[in-house]
């Protein structure tokens, strides 16, 4: 009998389909964030919409992917990844070609309501079968799965630090939002084509009688479950303002949106380069509530830090502080929020509750975003109030949760 030999190495050597997934979370998030942080300023100065309009339609790109992250979980659970991944990536194709091209406010609705839904197909597909590949791989060599998911989030933080600077190379090089969008379709084409040529079949799995049928007693009529995705929604509409807010602060300090992808890297490189650290040392001091609290109050520091930064020369640091704080307390509060989500349901609803709990957020983010973006026009003390009021409300309801029975281990996740 052969026994599997652990691998020690910081980076495990994995097998070719575990480098095909990985690489397409690296490219997946490169065409992504090379054209989400221009959105607001082409729907602001580029179609003329107003705060609240612009607000709404980037609240509703994310609802669209995170309000129907448990479709596509269920999709994938039903037809296996290969055909929820293809019609992902077509999807998100035509949207970014739409968006190129749109010019009313009906059409860019269509067009980002396209693109968030093809993300909540792609990404839960790719997610769970990364997962599955891991396990498979830790069985095979010895490697431990959480070190192969690490990889794979490391490669989707070094697209999204990627991503912003592949915009901003395009605009300095006299490209306009809309050769950005067709550089992201390009950037999915190729995705796609890997996947049809390299992912594999699987037989569909049976279908269950009554599957979900009872979601809402066991999920929604759980209270602890309902804080958590109040909490977690608290956390999601705050980190929805580095698409809403930021860019508005960015114009406001410089005059231009020319700072944007540097942020945006920023805050792409502290997740690469911090996230695993700072769990580790997080898991073995925190409760998983008191990072939840701790994360939610970092990022409400973040909101409060910029009217109290100065301007002047030095008028980047209001948007760099909210930055490196919003990313800080993320990295804290994240793992916390996944990781406490088995303790409060029963494990034969975990998949379900998990998409709620993207699903509840993504409702959230609707409405506040809207809300936020009437708010940008008035004076910053009133804006940066109210924002950092939203994670203390979150961080008051945290406490009243339970400490959670386990450490959580840290997770890999799709945002965008």
């Amino acid at each position: 009998m052969t026994t599997a030999t652990p691998d020690t190495g910081a980076t495990p050597a994995l097998k070719p389909y575990l480098r095909l997934l990985t690489a397409t979370q690296f490219a997946f998030n490169t065409g992504f964030y090379a054209v989400l942080p221009y959105l607001a300023t082409h729907l602001g100065d580029g179609l003329g919409m107003a705060g609240w309009l612009v607000g709404l339609v980037l609240g509703l790109r994310t609802f669209s992917q995170q309000g129907l992250f448990v479709v596509g979980g269920a999709l994938t659970d039903r037809y296996g990844p290969r055909p929820v991944v293809l019609t992902g990536c077509v999807l998100r194709i035509a949207g970014f070609c739409w968006l190129a091209q749109a010019g009313s406010t009906a059409t860019v609705i269509g067009a980002v309501l396209l693109i968030g839904f093809a993300a909540a197909l792609f990404s839960p597909a790719v997610e769970s079968e990364t997962a599955r590949a891991a396990v498979a791989h830790e069985t095979a060599t010895g490697t431990p799965r959480a070190q192969v998911l690490a990889v794979f989030s490391a490669a989707g933080q070094a697209g999204a630090f990627l991503g912003p600077l592949l915009g901003s190379l395009l605009l300095l090089l006299g490209g306009d939002f809309r050769t950005a969008c067709l550089a992201g379709a390009v950037v999915f084409v190729g995705v796609l084509a890997g996947h049809a040529r390299l992912m594999p079949h699987r037989p569909r799995r049976p279908r269950t009688a009554r599957a979900g049928a009872a979601l809402p007693r066991e999920v929604f009529a759980n209270r602890p479950f309902l804080v958590l995705c109040l909490v977690y929604s608290s956390y999601l509409v705050s980190y929805n303002q580095l698409y809403l807010a930021l860019p508005a602060e960015v114009e406001r300090a410089t005059g231009s949106q020319g700072a944007l992808g540097g942020l945006f890297a920023l805050s792409s490189l502290l997740v690469v380069v911090a996230q695993l650290p700072l769990t580790r040392w997080s898991a073995h001091r925190l409760p998983p509530r008191t990072a939840l609290v701790t994360g939610l109050a970092v990022v409400a520091t973040g909101f409060a830090a910029v009217p109290l930064a100065p301007d002047g020369p030095a008028g980047l640091l209001p948007a760099a502080a909210l930055v490196v704080l919003l990313t800080l307390g993320q990295m804290l509060l994240v793992p916390a929020a996944r990781g406490l989500v088995p303790d409060l349901v029963d494990d034969h609803r975990l998949g379900l509750a998990t998409g709620a709990l993207s699903s509840v957020s993504g409702l959230a983010v609707l409405v506040g975003s809207a809300a936020t973006g009437t708010l940008l026009d008035t004076p910053g003390a009133v804006l940066w109030t109210v924002l950092a009021a939203v994670p203390l409300t979150g961080a008051a309801l945290a406490l009243t949760l339970s400490g959670g029975r386990r450490t959580p281990e840290p997770v890999t996740t799709v945002t965008d």
